[in-house]
């Protein structure tokens, strides 16, 4: 079969023939339909994610949607090592393969299964937004972050504000929800101004961080304004999932005495067990079906992979063998 092969840790992938995965107990074959191509499989490749690969060669790809032998259209994630998602086939555990409404095409299934289970869970068990409570979303114009807008409307949130760095992508969060709209200048007082604008029409409850860095340390100046929590009685949960503006911040110890902020993180560390998973996969999907959720994506040929790996855009990319 052909495959999207990676020999050393910072290489680009290549299209070439690969094993045929044999399926053992509790496994199965999957035939690919299609397979999203993630930041984290970018991560993964280059070494600098904590569960790179360290043995080659290796197929890349953590998840997609198939069909199983019996026909069934499905699913699939954590194929077993050293086959991978981007591939003609691929082996996983019977357990990681859930099955597709047909109102979900595969593409989108391939796509937003990934950053929509991460952008929901981080809201329902890091955050725990309660109804009308005002969200914060720094990094709103990436897939994740636009994903995150939609959900938190889902949820009941009351009031989002999306911010982000690319100002076409902002321009488009108001039909997906946003409320207002922030866009991230370099760090300075006016940006740290914008924060506080916002925040006058109804404080923030909730934030939802996928930048760190610079946008976050602008935030909390604004958090930290006498003037910002005047009255207010709740705490601010801060919620960190990325770090992609930066993975380090300067935190002055008033952010944490006078906000009131709460800061939890979300990752690795706080995976829920697979029953909340799998219901949180059913309601993604059929959120999907219904068309209150939706992803952006393109296409490329699995053959097409090299030229693949390398394309820069705002829309999730999806490898179909």
């Amino acid at each position: 079969m052909y495959a999207a092969v990676l020999h050393a840790l910072g290489e680009t992938p290549r299209y070439e023939q690969f094993a045929e995965p044999v399926a053992g107990d509790g496994e199965a074959i999957v035939q690919v339909r299609a397979a999203a191509l993630k930041p984290v499989d970018r991560q993964m490749a280059t070494g600098s994610h904590y569960a790179s690969f360290r043995d080659f060669p290796v197929v890349c790809g953590l998840d997609g949607v198939g069909s199983l032998e019996d026909g069934a259209r499905v699913y699939f994630a954590g194929p077993r090592r050293p086959f991978g998602a981007m591939a003609e086939r691929t082996v996983v555990r019977h357990a990681m393969c859930w099955p597709v409404p047909e109102d979900v095409d595969d593409g989108t299934a391939a796509a937003i299964v990934n950053p929509g289970m991460s952008a929901w869970l981080t809201l329902t068990m890091g955050a725990r937004p309660a109804a009308g409570e005002t969200v914060l979303i720094l990094g709103a114009t990436g897939t994740t972050g636009k994903l995150a807008v939609q959900i938190a409307k889902l949820l009941g949130a009351g009031r989002v504000v999306a911010a982000g760095r690319n100002e076409e992508a902002l321009d488009s969060l108001r039909s997906l929800g946003a409320d207002a709209t922030i866009r991230l200048r370099p760090p300075g007082q006016e940006l740290t101004e914008e924060f506080a604008r916002a925040a006058q029409v109804a404080p923030y409850d909730v934030i939802v961080d996928y930048l760190w860095g610079w946008p976050t340390e602008a935030l909390l100046a604004a958090l930290t304004r006498s003037d910002f929590n005047a009255g207010r009685s709740s705490r601010i949960r801060l919620v960190q999932v990325g770090e992609s503006a930066g993975p380090t911040i300067t935190l002055p110890a008033a952010a944490l005495r006078s906000s009131g902020l709460e800061i939890v993180g979300a990752g690795s560390g706080t995976v829920p067990s697979l029953d909340v998973l799998q219901a949180t996969y059913r309601e993604l999907m059929a959120r999907a079906a219904s068309g209150e959720l939706h992803i952006d994506t393109e296409s490329a040929s699995l053959a097409g992979m090299e030229e693949a790996w390398t394309r820069e855009g705002r829309k999730r990319l999806v490898i179909l063998p």
